[in-house]
């Protein structure tokens, strides 16, 4: 059984495509360094991630794919999960060797492909609806957020068209990064001490002392309409749960009160 273990980069990845191909093999598995090694494994190759080689293949993908489909791999990429590694690079070789695979649903690692990137575009959604801003006693309105896939990148054009004259922090808690927009350019930032920032990664509060006075006004106010528009007999906890998954409940503003 032939392994091949990479960095964990998209680089990475398909570096390891351009490999297998060079080599003329076929591994039966492609594992990100730390992961471990199946019991059978009789062969391990490391691969060494080559920006030259990774742009060579995503070139030849997009010869080879729609603009659709070359979506769906970076989609589904953000997903981060570990079973992705070894489905998206058999995708990729299939590509390279019979076409355009990418509405063949009968075959599986199309499927699975498919459908990781479908959750992650869900995911996008609800982080579009469940985001809930604060503003600072500076004008700035902070968001903290905690998905399960990492889909900031792809949000971020929403916010930056929809709020485009203010500035704002859309912070990712439990990637450790977010991106803030000073009305002019959005900004990859990062802490170097989490502990020292103004509001709580927990429950995405801002400090009392660096919360502005009108937003503590308008949270109180719409925690108020929230509980008048709840009618309690027609309450329904499965469908709510349902539309508004319980993990989301920490970071909104109307729910943080039912805590």
């Amino acid at each position: 059984m032939t392994v091949y273990v990479f960095d964990g980069t998209m680089d990475g990845l398909l570096t390891a495509v351009f490999d297998a191909f060079a080599l003329k093999e076929q591994p039966e598995e492609l594992l990100a360094e730390g992961d471990a090694l199946p019991l059978f494994c009789d062969h391990t190759y490391q691969v060494t991630t080559d920006v030259e080689k990774a742009r060579r293949v995503w070139t030849g993908l997009e010869k080879r794919l729609t603009r659709e489909a070359m979506k769906l791999i970076s989609v589904s990429w953000l997903s981060e999960l570990r079973e992705l590694n070894t489905l998206l690079f058999q995708y990729i070789c299939k590509v390279f060797k019979q076409g355009d695979i990418s509405k063949n649903f009968a075959d599986p690692d199309v499927l699975e492909v498919t459908n990781i990137a479908r959750r992650v575009l869900h995911e996008q959604l609800r982080m579009k609806q469940f985001i809930r801003f604060q503003k600072a006693k500076d004008g700035t309105y902070l968001a903290v957020v905690s998905p399960d896939h990492n889909v900031l990148p792809i949000i971020i054009d929403h916010f930056q068209d929809r709020f485009n004259d203010q500035p704002w922090l859309i912070y990712d808690a439990k990637r450790h990064y977010g991106y803030y927009y000073n009305r002019k350019n959005v900004i990859h930032v990062t802490f170097e001490n989490e502990a020292d920032v103004p509001f709580g990664l927990s429950n995405g509060k801002l400090n009392d002392n660096v919360l502005s006075a009108d937003d503590q006004l308008l949270q109180e106010l719409w925690r108020t309409y929230f509980k008048a528009i709840c009618i309690k007999e027609r309450m329904n906890p499965k469908k709510q749960l349902s539309d508004m998954p319980r993990r989301y409940w920490k970071y909104m503003t109307e729910k943080n009160a039912n805590l």
